[in-house]
C-alpha cells in the first residue's frame, strides 16, 4: 500500500489507490527471459540414423499377387493393365476371392506417397488387409539408398 504526504498542509497520510506496476513488469520481464531461454532447450532435435533391415526374407507363396503402381500411375496386376476403379475386381479375379492372402504392392520409386496410399486405401475399401511393400533386398543391411 503506498502512502503520501497531505499538499495541503496537513501531517495526514493519504492513501493512493494505484497499482504500483513497475514490481509487476519486472516480474513480467524476468518471465519473458526464462521463457525466451528454456523454449530451445524444450525442442528436441535429434538426428536419427536408422538401421536397415537384415532379416531374413519370408518364403514367397506359390502364386503371389503383385499389385503394380507404374512410373505413369498406371496399375497392374501381373502384366495386365487395369484402370484405377476396377482394383476391388481385379484383386477378387486374382485372388479367386480368397481376402486373407497377402497382396503384394510394388511400386516405382518415382510415386509420389500419396498415390501409393490412395492404391492401398483402394485395397482396404475392397476388403485386402495383408498388403506387403516390395522392395530390392539390400545384401549389406547398410542402409544405402
Amino acid at each position: 500500500m503506498a502512502a503520501r504526504i497531505d499538499e495541503s498542509g496537513g501531517d495526514d497520510l493519504v492513501e493512493t489507490h494505484e497499482i504500483n506496476v513497475t514490481p509487476f513488469i519486472d516480474v513480467i520481464l524476468v518471465l519473458l527471459i526464462i521463457f525466451m531461454v528454456a523454449a530451445p532447450l524444450a525442442t528436441v532435435d535429434v538426428g536419427v540414423d536408422l538401421p536397415a533391415s537384415t532379416v531374413k526374407p519370408q518364403p514367397r507363396p506359390d502364386k503371389p499377387v503383385y499389385l503394380t503402381v507404374k512410373q505413369d500411375l498406371a496399375l497392374a496386376i501381373g502384366n495386365e493393365t487395369l484402370p484405377r476403379n476396377a482394383v476391388g475386381a481385379a484383386l477378387e479375379k486374382a485372388t479367386q476371392g480368397d481376402r486373407e492372402q497377402r497382396i503384394f504392392l510394388r511400386a516405382d520409386k518415382t510415386v509420389p506417397y500419396g498415390e501409393l496410399m490412395a492404391v492401398m486405401n483402394d485395397m482396404r475399401r475392397a476388403g485386402y488387409l495383408k498388403i506387403a511393400l516390395v522392395a530390392i533386398e539390400s545384401a549389406g543391411g547398410d542402409g544405402a539408398r
